[in-house]
């Protein structure tokens, strides 16, 4: 879809989301945004809106399920939705001390049901209308297990996997399905790693990526291509080759 007018981004208050709606902020576009910062919610719709776009913004823990349902029924209702990025996640990791039930539970929680939360309550409406498309925000972190991240490794394993099967689904409804792996991006989620993080990326560069993936329906938009490599590559080779190696690798606080 090369010019979607109807946009739905989660997590949209920073980060990639926040980039990826100043990149679609255009006259005659309208954005629904939601995330968990009022403050910098309001400032990225400002942006957006100085760009010319109509928005309408929420905040909502995507891990509510009713209250996500009940928004994006009426911003359907309002502009039927043609592109949503299912975009809001949290991350953490073991390196203040391991993981807890608790940690692990709540980034479950924001990543696969915040995912199914924001899917679900527009499939009837785009079945029903023939068209739209379906960004699902994955990570290259979720091709294997790293000790450093349980919870969120497994997280984003689940909705690419999960991604990719609902594009083979809805294919021949008109729905695209796309499923986004990044490596390491500038945001404050990575602001936080202790760790050099390879190949790391500008936000904007990232969002400009992604919308170029889009445009041409890629089924999978992984990036950069060497740290795509390189987790393909753990991947592929046998756990009792690569054990050793990642309990060394620096942990995620």
């Amino acid at each position: 879809m090369k010019q979607p007018r109807s946009i739905v981004i989660t997590g949209a208050s920073s980060g990639i989301g926040e980039a990826l709606a100043v990149l679609y902020a255009a006259p005659g576009t309208a954005l629904a945004l939601t995330g968990r910062d009022s403050a910098r919610l309001k400032a990225v719709a400002q942006r957006c809106r100085a760009a010319g776009a109509q928005v309408e913004t929420a905040v909502i823990d995507v891990a509510d399920r009713v209250a996500m349902a009940g928004w994006l029924a009426q911003v359907d209702a309002a502009a039927p939705v043609e592109l949503l990025i299912a975009n809001a996640g949290m991350s953490a990791g073991t390196g203040d001390g391991g993981e807890t039930e608790e940690q692990a539970r709540r980034i479950l929680a924001v990543n696969i049901d915040g995912v199914l939360n924001s899917i679900h309550p527009l499939l009837p409406a785009m079945r029903a209308r023939r068209r739209g498309q379906i960004a699902i925000m994955a990570s290259l972190a979720g091709f294997r297990g790293l000790p450093g991240a349980p919870a969120y490794c497994a997280s984003k394993a689940m909705v690419r996997v999960y991604g990719e099967a609902l594009r083979g689904d809805l294919a021949g409804e008109g729905i695209g399905v796309s499923v986004i792996c990044p490596g390491f991006v500038k945001s404050r989620m990575t602001a936080v790693n202790r760790f050099p993080m390879p190949f790391l990326m500008e936000t904007d560069a990232a969002a400009r990526v992604i919308r170029r993936g889009l445009e041409r329906n890629k089924a999978r938009i992984a990036f950069p291509w060497p740290m795509m490599a390189a987790v393909w590559l753990l991947a592929l080779l046998p756990p009792a080759w690569t054990d050793g190696l990642l309990r060394q690798a620096p942990r995620k606080p």
